[in-house]
């Protein structure tokens, strides 16, 4: 298990959507606060087994797409993942702050699926199957990301 300032750091981040507020304009995409709220979720669901989805990348380009996602560069802007293909999905919460509050349930039962489940790798859709340690880089680049697209932190 990664130690624990990990997933501080990641409740952190998603600390950061107390200043989201239903009128909250992206800086760029088509997303409304709560579908980027519902998405964070979504790859929260991906990442502890209540969603399974396929790998939609060739395995020839995993280890140069892996290293991209361990490193230190942020994720490009207006990148579509093809898991999304057929644009915004329905929203499933009726207001933002139960979407809020579903996505830190989301978090919670992440950490608690990999803590009863070490050595679980569940699929990402771009990167393939993530162990724990890979699944937290994924989320803090990608709460990054989001999280910087609504101008909620500096990236």
């Amino acid at each position: 298990m990664p130690q624990a300032n990990t997933s501080v750091q990641l409740t952190a981040l998603a600390k950061n959507l107390d200043q989201l507020t239903p009128d909250t304009a992206p800086l760029w995409g088509e997303m409304t606060a709560q579908h980027m709220v519902e998405h964070l979720t979504s790859a929260l669901k991906l990442s502890n087994g209540e969603i399974a989805i396929e790998q939609f990348s060739e395995e020839k380009k995993i280890p140069a797409l892996r290293a991209f996602l361990m490193s230190d560069k942020p994720m490009p802007r207006n990148f579509k993942s093809p898991a999304n293909a057929g644009g915004l999905p329905p929203l499933r919460h009726p207001d933002l702050e139960k979407a809020i509050a579903s996505l830190f349930k989301a978090l919670a039962r992440f950490h608690q699926y990999h803590e009863t489940n070490p050595g679980a790798k569940p699929v990402n859709p771009v990167f393939g199957p993530l162990s724990y340690e890979e699944w937290i880089h994924f989320h803090q680049k990608h709460f990054q990301h989001h999280l910087s697209q609504f101008g909620l932190i500096n990236n």
